[in-house]
């Protein structure tokens, strides 16, 4: 007879994004896992896999959980200029609180730490960012279409360019102290779409 897992797969999977999250891939050991987890290493292999299979399952929850918020703001009808400025700046202004400044971005970071080294975690970063260059260029070429946005912009280039703001804000935040820079960042490329 299979016995029950006497643990909550889903909670493990979050405790693991969590500790990942903050530490990095690199310096997460497995004794670190089977600590904030709560299970055995066995339970964790068995559920899980070994420390890489958890840590992109942990990078797929992340990107679960922070995607529906941003297709919601950016695809609200009405304007849409306003939202497309109210995501940048709330990257700006997040990319100085302490808790994101401490842990940075899930994805950039580990885009820094893996993109180049591991294919499998460098397809869930691209993947990440190109979901939301689309969901970006959407909203730019609906406000385009409605007058919001200057005829000859390219809402492709655009799109991009915040993207690479959004993302290199929260690169910068993890560093500097300094909320002026990443805020003066947002609001000259926002110059962009006026």
């Amino acid at each position: 007879m299979a016995r029950t897992k006497e643990f909550d797969p889903d909670a493990a999977l979050q405790s693991a994004l969590e500790l990942f999250w903050r530490c990095g891939y690199e310096a997460t050991s497995m004794a670190d896992l089977v600590e904030q987890l709560g299970i055995g290493r066995a339970s964790m292999y068995a559920t899980f896999g070994n420390k890489r299979e958890l840590y992109l399952k942990a990078l797929d929850r992340y990107n679960e959980q922070r995607d529906p918020g941003l297709l919601r703001e950016l695809s609200q009808p009405g304007p849409a200029l306003p939202a497309v400025r109210t995501v940048v700046r709330r990257f700006a202004a997040e990319s100085s609180t302490d808790e994101l400044r401490l842990n940075g971005c899930f994805v950039t970071n580990t885009a820094t730490e893996l993109g180049v080294h591991d294919p499998a975690a460098a397809r869930r970063v691209e993947a990440s960012w190109s979901h939301v260059e689309t969901l970006l260029h959407s909203a730019l070429t609906r406000a385009q279409a409605q007058g919001e946005l200057p005829a000859d912009r390219d809402p492709r280039m655009l799109a991009r360019m915040l993207l690479v703001l959004m993302q290199g804000m929260r690169v910068v935040g993890k560093a500097s102290q300094d909320p002026a820079r990443a805020r003066d960042a947002a609001e000259q490329a926002l110059t962009l779409l006026d």
